[in-house]
């Protein structure tokens, strides 16, 4: 019998923990997939926070060092300046990266450190209980907005792409989305070039993914894709904010 699809080698056989539904998964898949193709699995160096991609050192098939809340930006950058030779990448949730590590992707960033980040934004603290996140949306209940967020009390939500976008050491910035065949070949692609960017040494690169929490949304796995639709992506527009021949 042809075989139709088979996993990843860049992932492994532990059974993933997230929830039903959860599309840290479909991203987990989409990052072993481009490390493979690119040839550059035994030479990679992943750096895993606090959050729902604490145990990603279990999934990935290449090394893995885990990182205190919000400072794998530093972590990774330690290791690659140490090991240039190395692909070296992070994967950080909202909570993480736009919260307690807000100043670590600014100026990683800013520095144009030569790495890559897998951001994933579900609008919500995913595995601490569901709180309000700086990505969650107004009018989003959370176990620590019960009424919704208010702009009042705690201001937009910050749009992170845009914002590293206006930064020059960022080379390559996107907003993508897994929720739909078609948004996870596009999401691919764009996790492909950020990689290629590092190994071109032009700059800091990162790939920001909108992601479902159905649990912590209290929503079915297929509700929060619409909710997502729906609510996030209105806010948080799909595309490509910057790109290494915008400074060429």
């Amino acid at each position: 019998m042809a075989i139709v699809y088979d996993k990843s080698k860049g992932l492994t056989d532990v059974e993933l923990h997230f929830c039903p539904g959860c599309t840290h998964g479909t991203v987990h898949k989409l990052v072993a997939e481009v490390l493979v193709e690119l040839d550059v699995l035994e030479k990679s160096v992943g750096v895993a926070p606090v959050g729902c991609s604490a145990l990603s050192y279990d999934y990935f098939n290449c090394d893995m060092q885990q990182a205190s809340h919000g400072r794998a930006p530093a972590v990774a950058t330690g290791i690659k300046r140490v090991n240039p030779e190395l692909v070296v990448w992070t994967y950080q949730g909202d909570g993480d990266l736009a919260s307690i590590g807000t100043a670590e992707i600014i100026h990683v960033a800013h520095r144009g450190e030569k790495i890559t980040t897998i951001f994933i934004n579900n609008a919500i603290y995913g595995m601490t209980g569901g709180q309000m996140a700086p990505t969650t949306l107004i009018g989003q209940k959370t176990t620590t907005t019960q009424d919704g967020r208010t702009v009042e009390h705690s201001g937009k939500p910050l749009k992170m792409a845009e914002m590293l976008a206006t930064i020059d050491g960022a080379k390559f910035v996107e907003r993508v989305s897994v929720d739909t065949p078609t948004n996870i070949r596009k999401a691919k692609k764009a996790i492909r070039k950020a990689f290629e960017l590092q190994l071109s040494g032009k700059g800091f690169g990162i790939v920001e993914v909108l992601s479902t929490c159905p649990t912590n949304w209290a929503l079915t796995p297929r509700d929060s894709l619409q909710w997502l639709r729906d609510n996030m992506m209105p806010y948080y527009p799909l595309g490509n904010f910057r790109t290494p021949e915008e400074d060429e």
